[in-house]
């Protein structure tokens, strides 16, 4: 069974930075883009950060300059670090990859920012 699972989230002040790790198990053939959603209470789910097989990288202009994603094939895991986290950056965070063809999610990783 395919499964991403997703780690790091936490509490963090405002100013400080987190890691987060997704991690895709099971038979998996091929990987293409890899990024990261999120959803605040009360808010729709929004993109924030993909990366292409190829390595190319797009990010939600709140996010540009704070946060970097990148992504190891080997491991079949992308990262998502969070820098000069901001209480608006507090959400579930959600990994999303395109496996064999088909758009998987992760279970959510829960971040909050104090301000």
């Amino acid at each position: 069974q395919v499964r991403l699972v997703e780690s790091g989230g936490g509490l963090v002040q405002a100013g400080g930075s987190l890691r987060l790790s997704c991690a895709a198990s099971g038979i998996i053939f091929t990987i293409n883009g890899m990024g990261w959603y999120r959803q605040a209470p009360g808010k729709q789910r929004e993109f924030v950060a993909v990366i292409t097989s190829g390595g190319s990288t797009n990010y939600a202009d709140s996010v540009k300059g704070r946060f970097t994603i990148a992504r190891d094939n080997a491991k079949r895991t992308v990262y998502l670090q969070m820098n000069s986290l901001k209480p608006e950056d507090t959400a579930v965070y959600y990994c999303n990859m395109n496996l064999d063809g088909s758009p998987r999610w992760g279970q959510g990783t829960q971040v909050i920012v104090s301000s």
